[in-house]
């Protein structure tokens, strides 16, 4: 049975409102896709059925969603995955929901991948998540490029979702993945032609202003960088250093230049190359880079 009084336009309209009062960022798009699970859609399609009527079991359900978004439940989870690069992820409670800003992370390395003077050696993604950088760099390589991609956390859960969402994009053979503490569990399996990262960077103090379905719902552990947001970075500058090879790459996200200039300096002190700042977009979010030293760089030095 349907009910007449309420169309594709219709219920998008309401909703966008709704969702509105309840302090969504994104109403809209919220509304479209949560409209496009219920009804089994792609979004141009709810643009070309404008005055499709909604059936009664269609509403019920619907509104069933649109209420957990109100709630501001993050719609990845109520979706259970989310499109990450060229790949698409489940994700759940207990899991970061990889930000589009990371994507640029991913190009960073499979640029440096591809030179012709990238050391042949394993990469590794600490502090994996769901899997993203990992399975999106895995992805990315050539077929040709036949080397060991590991995934680190620290988190069951993230280990979980990492595991399957590996299976689910035949990757296994391909990608690993470990739990335990930053890059000590694939410590073992290096040296590492490059080391990647999300980090947590969002200083303590910050949390609690965080929007609230970040704050209310996604995972702690993988936002609290700390009294300065740099405490886990530190940690990770000091196990990355001597875990690359010869001119491989280390690359993080973190949160704002200041952040940025701080790990770059850790870097250059620690005997790093070409350690450099790079803001992504308009926002603070940035990535620090930077290469180990080559034998012949570490002659130059000595002298």
């Amino acid at each position: 049975m349907s009910t007449p009084n309420w169309t594709i336009k219709r219920m998008l309209d309401w909703s966008d409102t709704f969702l509105r009062k309840y302090g969504s960022e994104s109403p809209r798009l919220d509304a479209e896709l949560l409209l496009c699970e219920t009804l089994g859609l792609q979004r141009m399609d709810l643009y070309v059925q404008f005055d499709r009527p909604i059936e009664a079991g269609e509403l019920s359900a619907y509104k069933g969603l649109i209420k957990r978004r109100a709630a501001h439940e993050p719609v990845a989870y109520i979706l259970g995955n989310k499109g990450f690069h060229a790949i698409d992820l489940d994700v759940g409670p207990g899991i970061l929901v990889p930000r589009p800003e990371t994507e640029h992370l991913v190009d960073v390395a499979l640029s440096f991948l591809a030179e012709e003077a990238c050391p042949v050696g394993p990469v590794v993604d600490v502090g994996t998540g769901s899997g993203a950088i990992a399975l999106a760099v895995a992805t990315g390589l050539p077929q040709t490029d036949k080397r060991k991609i590991f995934a680190s956390d620290t988190s069951p859960v993230a280990v979980d979702f990492a595991t399957r969402n590996t299976a689910r994009l035949q990757l296994a053979e391909r990608v690993t993945v470990l739990q335990g503490d930053l890059l000590t569990p694939a410590v073992p399996h290096g040296p590492f032609a490059a080391i990647v990262s999300n980090p947590p960077y969002i200083r303590s103090d910050a949390m609690a202003g965080l929007e609230r379905t970040v704050r209310d719902h996604e995972p702690h552990l993988a936002l609290d960088g700390g009294e300065a947001g740099l405490e886990i970075l530190r940690r990770l500058v000091d196990q990355s250093v001597p875990a690359l090879l010869p001119g491989g790459l280390f690359a993080v996200e973190l949160g704002s230049r200041q952040q940025g200039q701080i790990v770059a300096q850790w870097l250059t002190g620690a005997g790093m190359k070409d350690a450099a700042y790079e803001p992504i977009g308009p926002g603070p979010t940035g990535i620090v880079s930077a290469r180990a030293a080559r034998h012949s760089d570490r002659r130059h030095t000595s002298r």
